[in-house]
């Protein structure tokens, strides 16, 4: 493969922890070709292990929320605007924007429109909401890098350029996760079947969803007093948020806190119940049957239910295209709604070895060497396809 007679110059921006891990990976995989590649931009800590130079710190970036996001907004507009000037005073061979899509697409736009190729890495949800936003994609990248096959689909229909690259998770998860050595590893000494509690990995998930699993705990306890529950939370806060429901409950639950390990958690369970999110596509990378419950403020929600154009809410079923798990939103989450789903995956054992097949087949679709075929992307970028 031909590259640049200079050093291949890579910009690259990420915007929170996993697209750190994402890049992360691009890079690595990318200095196996060409070692002696530069890349600098807005670098986590796992991008600096890798060799990248950090332009301004990743944290900047790491805003969640309205609130938040308008509260920082002439901040963040002015790290767009520094970095803008600076890949265009130093124009890398390509800019990638990894994730952080209200940031990045802006900035890829600019990039292209001066003769940069643009690369982004993970779509944002336009499949689902604000379609329109297609225009602007097609606008700012030479290239999108899609984590799942229904995404790159919807991209070619739309006459966008796409790759699916396959999700790094389903690279790491191993086909069959080993239940004892990860209930060792958690120090779980419960023999009998186990139930994760997932609430969600944000403070607001938690206070949303916490007083309704944790019933949904004791109405399942109440008929099944061989269970043990296993609650991984986030951070501090949301355990915090979680402790403060938890003390006011007037049952006691054989129940264990941890901090972090989810997916040690889920590998632990017999059944799992989580907020909607990422950890449901680790669920079913284990292997593990679950119940999503969905539940946003109300007038979150009711805007939500304006703009969405998705049958589905959980990358199972969206993944399936069909719908493999139970999902719950809004008022259908309740503590005797929950139970029941997590007693009838307990009590169906034939159910949850043949879902465990259907999730085994979605796994091997999405295991693809994602940062290799990310690497591979971006040199076919810079030649132009020439070998």
């Amino acid at each position: 493969m031909s590259v640049p007679s200079h050093p291949l110059q890579v910009g690259i921006v990420a915007g929170e922890a996993s697209g750190d891990n994402l890049a992360a990976g691009l890079i690595q995989a990318v200095r196996e070709r060409v070692p002696d590649a530069v890349f600098e931009g807005v670098a986590g800590p796992r991008m600096k292990a890798a060799g990248c130079h950090s332009l301004f710190p990743m944290e900047n970036l790491a805003v969640m929320g309205l609130v938040e996001v308008l509260k920082h907004l002439p901040g963040l507009l002015s790290m767009r605007k520094q970095l803008r000037h600076h890949f265009m005073e130093n124009p890398p061979d390509i800019f990638i924007g990894v994730d952080a899509p209200d940031f990045n697409l802006g900035l890829e736009r600019t990039l292209k429109q001066a003769g940069i190729r643009t690369l982004h890495y993970v779509s944002p949800s336009v499949w689902a909401w604000r379609k329109y936003r297609v225009r602007k994609i097609a606008a700012s990248v030479d290239c999108m890098l899609t984590l799942f096959p229904f995404e790159e689909r919807f991209y070619v229909q739309q006459q966008v350029p796409a790759r699916c690259v396959g999700h790094p998770l389903a690279d790491l998860i191993t086909d069959e996760v080993d239940q004892a050595q990860a209930r060792q590893y958690i120090a779980l000494e419960h023999n009998g079947p186990v139930v994760a509690l997932l609430p969600g990995s944000r403070v607001g998930e938690v206070k949303r969803l916490a007083a309704d699993f944790l019933n949904a705990a004791v109405w399942c306890y109440q008929r099944r007093d061989d269970l043990h529950f296993v609650v991984p939370l986030a951070n501090d806060d949301c355990r915090q948020a979680f402790e403060e429901v938890l003390s006011a409950m007037p049952t006691r639950l054989p129940l264990t806190l941890l901090n972090g390990q989810g997916l040690e958690a889920m590998a632990a369970a017999n059944a799992v119940m989580l907020a909607s999110g990422t950890a449901t596509l680790e669920c079913m990378l284990l292997k593990r049957p679950m119940v999503v419950a969905y539940r946003l403020s109300p007038l979150t929600y009711q805007i939500a239910r304006m703009l969405v154009r998705s049958r589905y809410y959980s990358l199972p079923n969206l993944l399936a295209d069909r719908p493999l798990v139970k999902e719950l939103i809004q008022g259908e989450v309740t503590a005797e709604s929950l139970g029941r789903e997590i007693l009838a995956l307990l009590e169906d054992p034939q159910y949850t070895r043949e879902l465990a097949g259907i999730f085994s087949g979605i796994h091997h679709e999405l295991r693809r060497d994602a940062s290799r075929v990310a690497a591979d992307t971006v040199l076919e970028l810079v030649t132009g396809g020439n070998e």
